[in-house]
């Protein structure tokens, strides 16, 4: 069957829900949505939309059957004359409950047959793009790792196997790691390598969902603490159109990339956030973003889908409220400390990136 306009399946599906079809035009029209899977959608969406109106309306008449039984009794009981003006506005409050019912109907379904919520679940899913993607190359993986398994049937122990892997950097010479909640969620066990190869075993310290916010800890007897740490966090909002670069592992090695910063906020007006206009991948998930100074100014957490350069970095402000809000127990003595003195102010970007490189870590998941 040809593929129908939007005018000529509305009203199709109107007919198919009044039941006003014919046996063989309804086993038609369930046949076109099995094979159109848009608008099979767009059907359900609006056919629950119904469905609800009816029950609010069931509701509504619920109550007014027994105000009017209420009423009655009252009447019966203690029997009042009414005056006109109380029946008429009766009979308008009537009349302005119906109107009301007959705009929301009214707005709900011109938002349908504009594609409103068609547009509305792209534009929502448009965020989650690298959250997807990552999901994507773990169940690869996944499946890769499930088929050597089975080629390589031995009686050895097999080694665990890494799902997917991001982005993280240190925020205190003890230790601390920060990168996104969205990397570390549902992991047995997180590792972090450095760019030499070398890894480390870590604990998972605080989890914020909401600002998408991962605190680690490095707890690995091989790993020795630092002097210090090159970079300073900005507590003060970065300008429109300020230079921003980022180092992040999309891959095994290191990638850099530079830009601008694109807007203030974020994804749908999100204060907490930046806008910035480098292209990022899923392994970028949880790099750091840092002006020319060498300034961490936020941390990568997404890009939006089909925009190339749309991407989105925390502000280091939601990083300073999630750190103080990490309960005293859990960090176990080992307070986090954020650096105050930047080592990277006078040197080139080059130079930067030289001494930026012992400080970010690939996010291993297992």
């Amino acid at each position: 069957m040809k593929s129908l306009n939007q005018q000529e399946f509305i009203e199709w599906a109107d007919a198919y829900l009044r039941e006003e079809l014919s046996q063989e035009d309804r086993l038609r029209f369930e046949t076109y949505c099995a094979e159109h899977p848009v608008e099979a959608e767009l059907f359900a969406q609006h056919r629950a939309f119904l469905t609800s109106m009816k029950r609010a309306e069931s509701r509504s008449n619920f109550k007014r059957n027994l105000k009017h039984v209420a009423q009655n009794y009252h009447e019966t009981h203690n029997p009042k004359p009414a005056t006109k003006v109380i029946s008429l506005w009766d009979r308008l409050k009537l009349n302005a409950a119906v109107a009301a019912a007959i705009a929301i109907v009214s707005v709900f379904s011109t938002l349908w047959l504009t594609g409103y919520y068609k547009n509305l679940k792209k534009t929502t899913s448009d965020y989650s793009a690298l959250r997807r993607d990552m999901n994507t190359v773990k169940r690869n993986v996944n499946a890769q790792n499930a088929a050597i398994r089975n080629i390589n049937n031995t009686k050895e122990k097999a080694q665990e196997t890494m799902h997917y892997g991001a982005t993280g950097f240190m925020i205190t010479k003890n230790g601390y790691v920060v990168t996104n909640y969205h990397v570390i969620t549902g992991a047995d066990s997180v590792h972090l390598q450095n760019h030499k190869g070398e890894s480390f075993k870590t604990d998972i310290i605080f989890t914020n969902p909401e600002k998408d916010l991962a605190i680690l800890h490095i707890n690995d007897s091989t790993f020795k603490s630092i002097k210090s740490i090159p970079y300073t966090f900005k507590k003060q909002d970065s300008d429109l159109g300020e230079d921003v670069y980022t180092i992040g592992f999309p891959r095994d090695e290191a990638v850099y990339g530079q830009g601008y910063l694109s807007s203030s906020t974020g994804y749908a007006g999100d204060t907490l956030a930046y806008q910035i206009s480098i292209p990022v991948n899923p392994g970028n998930s949880g790099g750091p973003l840092l002006d020319k100074e060498g300034n961490i100014i936020g941390i990568i957490s997404g890009k939006q889908k089909g925009i190339d350069g749309a991407a989105f970095a925390i502000k280091t402000k939601a990083l300073t409220e999630t750190l103080n809000s990490i309960p005293a127990d859990s960090l176990k003595g080992k307070n986090v400390v954020l650096n105050n003195k930047n080592l990277l102010y006078n040197l080139s970007r080059t130079d930067q990136i030289k001494k930026l490189q012992d400080y970010i870590y690939i996010v291993k998941v297992y």
